[in-house]
């Protein structure tokens, strides 16, 4: 067995780097938009009428019960079989949002079942439309309540990235596995990217913690 030699990856830490930002900015964008995927597909399964309420868990349980990378190939490419055709990285982003979507329609959807039907009743009678008391009193104590469960989807999310890299779009596991084949140094390579991911999860879970103590003023463990 031949000793590790990190030396030779010492022109490409630069690369993999930019490869974390990448997968981290991949990963903010699909959340943010996910975010707005659940937070919708969750009133919608909760207020819409009942077809659309159907239409929506049949989102939910088609995607939670398939593959994620099937989910890539298909909207990579089979979509242009449709005539529509989207760059890797384009495409990559729509596979982590509609994923994404989904898990957190079920998640928020969760919080807004802990929140007393009492609420409701006192937001119309304060003269709240249903939207407004979704929105100003619903939905916050709901968001609370699975704040965790949500924090711990984007580190799953971020970390499931590294999937994409199966139809090149760029990010850290892609740029690693070009890394790799011009190189020839397989341990060494993902052995650092291993530990890159590692410390960025790590260093997202904290962060969350902290912003969950400043927002809701309680303790939130990191990772929970």
């Amino acid at each position: 067995m031949q000793p590790l030699n990190f030396s030779a990856l010492g022109g490409d830490v630069g690369v993999l780097l930019w490869g974390a930002w990448l997968t981290i900015r991949l990963s903010l964008i699909a959340m943010t938009l996910g975010m707005i995927v659940s937070v919708v597909g969750a009133y919608g399964r909760t207020e819409a009428p009942r077809p659309v309420q159907w239409m929506i868990s049949a989102y939910v349980e088609v995607i939670r019960n398939t593959p994620f990378i099937i989910q890539i190939f298909l909207i990579f490419f089979g979509l242009p079989s449709a005539g529509i055709r989207l760059r890797a990285d384009t495409a990559a982003i729509v596979a982590m949002v509609v994923n994404a979507g989904a898990y957190g329609t079920e998640i928020v959807r969760a919080g807004l079942n802990t929140t007393p039907f009492g609420q409701r009743e006192a937001g119309r009678a304060l003269g709240f439309k249903p939207p407004q008391v979704f929105r100003l009193i619903i939905l916050p104590q709901a968001i609370r309540a699975v704040y965790p469960s949500l924090t711990s989807q984007f580190i799953l999310l971020l970390l499931g990235s590294s999937v994409v890299s199966a139809i090149s779009a760029t990010e850290l596991t892609a740029i690693a596995n070009d890394i790799q084949a011009r190189s020839f140094i397989s341990m060494e390579v993902y052995l650092v990217v291993l530990i890159m991911y590692f410390v960025i999860s790590s260093a997202f879970s904290v962060l969350f913690a902290a912003i969950g103590r400043a927002i809701f003023r309680s303790p939130i463990a990191p990772g929970s």
